[in-house]
């Protein structure tokens, strides 16, 4: 619990400390007119209250990332505290707010029309296919786990039942993705926030009260994953695949353009976008603790489950067991809200992204609909598979946690062009009138180990080129010092 402890306080010193570094980096400007009013239109681009942009914010980025990723990369043992830590402070939390921040100053571009404007338009087009492609993996995937919990709580957990709540939750997001922001999302997701966060601050009083024996950093970072039955899951790289949403996680550069269409002022981007991550970060913390105690403490046997249980057992168990009936229900119904409400809105974020590649203006209803239709059938046709095939849903949720970090890599480096194209005097690239510093490492360096995750994984795991894991660090290490290479020589020529 020590380490625990010592972990939530960086969190927030993170916020307190890095969080205020990064934000005077960039420069907000309180008197600028953000995309929310220069573009208003009624239905995406709408000035909010800033503590509901926040909620809205936090709850589009969640989904069941820190809770479900945080259960599944405890088994990784006190070194997934360290990822969740420094992954929100210096990388996930930095990726939000400058994918947030840089749409507020492009007019509320999305995170194509960014990439094509600091990496070039062949790799804006990638992207954009990149992009698509993800959210829906996301709005699939974000069908079934809700509808699974849903089923075995009002049913028996048969097909039918569970095919019932596919169909309901299907038919809200062809809703929500329709309608105005401010008339379905703007109204429910606070509500939602509060469900979320009632259900992790709610574990983390039982968890000061039961001081549970967990694993601590001074016990050793390795090894853990064995005992908690993984196998052929080296900590390298696939703990930092397994814990995305709840460290750093491309799907947010999705979903950050989004609330940069509804801010209303520059100087709220530090608690929206870099807060909101370090909420989430918070979050997955008092779940990868939790869990700790599930898997290292003797916490399954104690409610009724065993080692091999999955995730959303693991959230039931436990939130019946130490919450009782009425915090349970409580509990699971910030997991299952945390999906649905980061499901509607990648259908949304994938119909302004193309929308923005045709120049398709979206206050027209029909116009909207030219668009959704054909990402709801191709949704569906995926969720056809996910549930036809019985292990349909683990395949898709492998190839969404690898394109989710290589999304993420992608906005690392587009941010790190920004800061050096800021540096150079061309770019007019000055700080309180003094040539900038190269604060492109806080965004380079990410960008680098981000990078190196992606390619490991993706050339070791067996949803990839199966070579051998042992070597993954080798890997590793040798595609971080290239891409630090390739860099330094673009560098140079820039300057």
């Amino acid at each position: 619990m020590v380490s625990f402890v010592i972990s939530i306080v960086a969190l927030l010193l993170g916020y307190v400390f890095y969080g205020a570094l990064v934000d005077k980096v960039f420069g907000p400007d309180p008197s600028r007119k953000t995309p929310a009013v220069t573009k208003a239109d009624g239905v995406d681009y709408i000035a909010m209250p800033s503590w509901k942009v926040y909620m809205i914010q936090f709850l589009n980025i969640a989904g069941t990332g820190p809770i479900f990723g945080a259960i599944m990369g405890a088994k990784f043992g006190p070194a997934s505290y360290l990822w969740i830590v420094l992954g929100c402070i210096f990388a996930g939390a930095v990726h939000d707010y400058m994918c947030g921040m840089l749409s507020v100053r492009h007019g509320g571009a999305g995170f194509p029309e960014l990439v094509g404007e600091y990496l070039g338009q062949r790799t804006k087009k990638v992207m954009l296919v990149f992009s698509v492609v993800l959210l829906l993996l996301v709005g699939t995937v974000f069908v079934y786990s809700p509808a699974l919990i849903l089923g075995d709580i009002a049913g028996d957990g048969g097909r039918g039942s569970v095919m019932l709540w596919v169909g309901i939750i299907f038919l809200y997001y062809v809703v929500a993705t329709l309608l105005p922001i401010d008339k379905l999302i703007g109204r429910i997701y606070p509500l939602f926030a509060v469900a979320l966060l009632f259900m992790a601050l709610a574990l983390m009083v039982c968890l000061f009260i039961k001081w549970p024996s967990l694993p601590e950093f001074w016990d050793g970072l390795g090894g853990w994953s064995q005992q908690a039955g993984l196998k052929d899951q080296p900590l390298f790289p696939c703990l930092f695949i397994t814990i995305a949403c709840g460290a750093i996680s491309g799907f947010h550069a999705t979903q950050s353009p989004l609330m940069a269409r509804c801010i209303g002022n520059e100087k709220m981007g530090r608690p929206i976008f870099y807060g909101s991550m370090i909420t989430e970060g918070l979050v997955a913390l008092i779940w990868a603790a939790v869990s700790s105690w599930f898997f290292f403490d003797g916490g399954a046997a104690q409610v009724g489950s065993d080692l091999s249980a999955a995730a959303p057992t693991v959230v039931t168990k436990v939130s019946e067991s130490w919450l009782g009936l009425l915090g349970g229900v409580l509990a699971i119904l910030g997991v299952v809200a945390a999906p649905i409400t980061s499901g509607d809105t990648a259908f949304r974020s994938a119909r302004l992204i193309v929308a923005d590649f045709l120049h398709l203006e979206q206050r027209n209803l029909a116009k909207r609909l030219w668009i959704a239709v054909p990402l709801f059938a191709l949704s569906g046709l995926l969720l056809w598979y996910n549930i036809a095939d019985a292990n349909g849903f683990n395949t898709i949720w492998r190839y969404f946690g690898w394109s989710n970090q290589t999304l993420a890599a992608f906005m690392l480096w587009t941010a790190t062009v920004y800061l050096v194209r800021r540096e150079q005097p061309r770019g007019g690239c000055t700080l309180q009138g003094q040539v900038s510093r190269p604060y492109y490492l806080m965004t380079l360096l990410p960008a680098l180990f981000m990078t190196a995750v992606c390619v490991s994984f993706i050339l070791v795991d067996k949803t990839g080129f199966r070579l051998p894991q042992a070597w993954a660090p080798w890997i590793g290490l040798g595609t971080f010092l290239v891409s630090a290479l390739l860099f330094g020589l673009w560098y140079r020529r820039c300057k």
